[in-house]
């Protein structure tokens, strides 16, 4: 084990980590690099969080995030303990990042090279194509600055955000991502496509803060992965390494209580009346849920009008048993209307009678997800969170008729006559599995007014010893963001800066 800290913990030191998702896990990885003691708890039956595996009649499903971007994030964990990933894991690149449908039937490729997505874009409009190379270097310019100097570092402190007002102005963050992008990109459906990246983080493009352009950059700079076996694979290895390096992992356990004396976390109580103590605890679910049901004595200090939480997500499983050879691995159908689509999803939050959806087809990379001669997808379909009032027992399988057929029509023809071993999760399985508040797919949007110190902070006010990691946390969603966040603890815990590797 690296030895990387003048401060470490004592061998007597004992960590709980709440909640094995990769937040969880990375956060117990780093805190094992410390020389704490680690116990990982999970309420699931499996490690990963959302990052579950289902497996139906023959096909393989990855129940949570399927895009891996970043990959020396992952890297950085087995290095933690010098070993490296490629002994265990299998990175591969995809090209295209993402292929893109519209509804006038018209195709867009987001692909690996620059040159090659330009020639894509030269099909739709010619202009476009210095803009795009304009928007990559406005991009780059924020990833410069909000993925390598403020992504990593922790906001816990109103000054630390005041001293970088200088720089989000300069980068013009007060815009909304589909500002930025439509500043650069005059096609609509171009601008449809490099503005989708916040729906990635649970954001609305129209509302999110432009900071969130530096996706655009991080996967160009890093490319677009799958990882061979799936997110599945990447978290039974992960727990492998927590194992080798002695990582005492408790599934089924369901924490009621984080039990404070004198504004310090002392131990956790388990739903069966079982309390294990603890010199340090991390929180790596929902925030507002710890707030609001682990901490009963504790103020969440986060203003209601601050808490605006992310879509719903409705995530269609199934196989097929017949191939779709031109369906790429990602692919983003979308529908005819996309900013008043997204405002009825994030603002009045009701049903559209209208979608756009992500398609993921993992037997376009790696043929073990199906039996031969068949195909294994999901489909991400956004809608309101459970703020809505919607019945999900009758739109549930509405809605899966409604995919089906839209999907048939366009680029999954005669589905409905090949599709089998069909299921669906709903914002209630996630409200229900996992506590996110509000069966939200992501926590708390990633406004400007959400993001940084905006955000649920990694370090409790007045609880100096709770920590929090996650989606809800700062930097936000998605697997940089929620990996990221350990890092945030760890600078905290040790006061030391822990690079951005990127």
């Amino acid at each position: 084990m690296s030895n990387r800290l003048n401060g470490q913990a004592t061998k007597s030191q004992h960590a709980i980590v709440i909640g094995a998702g990769f937040a969880g896990i990375a956060t117990a990885l780093r805190l094992r690099a410390l020389g704490y003691q680690v116990t990982l708890m999970e309420r699931l039956g499996n490690l990963g969080g959302r990052a579950q595996v289902f497996e139906r009649g023959g096909y393989t499903h990855d129940a949570g995030p399927t895009v891996i971007t970043a990959p020396f994030l992952f890297d950085e964990l087995f290095e933690l303990f010098d070993e490296k990933l490629e002994d265990h894991l299998n990175f591969v690149p995809l090209d295209p990042f993402y292929r893109f449908h519209f509804s006038d039937g018209s195709q867009f490729d987001y692909r690996a090279s620059i040159e090659d997505t330009l020639t894509e874009i030269r099909r739709f409009s010619p202009k476009d194509a210095d803009g795009y190379l304009a928007l990559l270097d406005q991009s780059k310019k924020v990833y410069d600055i909000g993925f390598k100097k403020l992504v990593h570092r922790p906001f816990n402190s109103l000054w630390l955000m005041i001293r970088q007002i200088p720089a989000l102005l300069t980068l013009k963050c007060y815009r909304t991502v589909s500002q930025l992008v439509g500043h650069y990109l005059k096609h609509p459906l171009i601008r449809q496509a490099f503005s989708i990246h916040p729906l990635l983080v649970g954001g609305n493009p129209f509302k999110t803060t432009a900071i969130y352009t530096l996706i655009h950059y991080l996967e160009r700079r890093w490319g677009v992965f799958f990882c061979m076996g799936g997110t599945g694979k990447l978290v039974a290895e992960l727990g492998k390494l927590m194992e080798r390096q002695g990582i005492n992992i408790v599934l089924n356990a369901d924490v009621d209580e984080i039990i404070t004396e004198k504004n310090q976390a002392t131990a956790v109580r388990m739903a069966d009346g079982t309390v294990s103590d603890a010199d340090i605890v991390v929180f790596g679910g929902d925030p507002e849920t710890c707030y609001q049901h682990l901490l009963p004595n504790k103020k969440n200090l986060m203003p209601a009008v601050k808490k605006r939480y992310s879509m719903g997500l409705y995530v269609l499983y199934f196989g097929t048993k017949k191939l779709y050879p031109d369906v790429a691995h990602h692919s983003i159908w979308m529908g005819p209307r996309f900013e008043e689509l997204l405002s009825e999803i994030f603002d009045s939050k009701k049903m559209s009678e209208d979608f756009s959806l992500y398609l993921h087809r993992p037997t376009a990379t790696d043929k073990s997800f199906a039996p031969d001669g068949c195909e294994s997808f999901y489909v991400l379909c956004p809608v309101p969170n459970l703020q809505g009032d919607i019945d999900w027992q009758t739109e549930g399988p509405k809605l899966r008729d409604r995919i089906v057929s839209a999907l048939e029509e366009s680029i999954l023809p005669e589905l409905s006559s090949v599709i089998e071993e069909v299921f669906w999760m709903t914002p209630e399985d996630f409200a229900n599995d996992y506590r996110s508040m509000h069966g939200a797919g992501f926590s708390i949007e990633p406004r400007l007014t959400q993001s940084a110190w905006f955000r649920f902070h990694n370090r409790h006010r007045n609880v100096k010893n709770l920590y929090f990691v996650g989606a809800g946390t700062h930097p936000g969603a998605g697997l940089p963001g929620v990996v990221s966040s350990a890092k945030v603890v760890e600078e905290l815990l040790t006061g030391v800066e822990v690079g951005s590797g990127g």
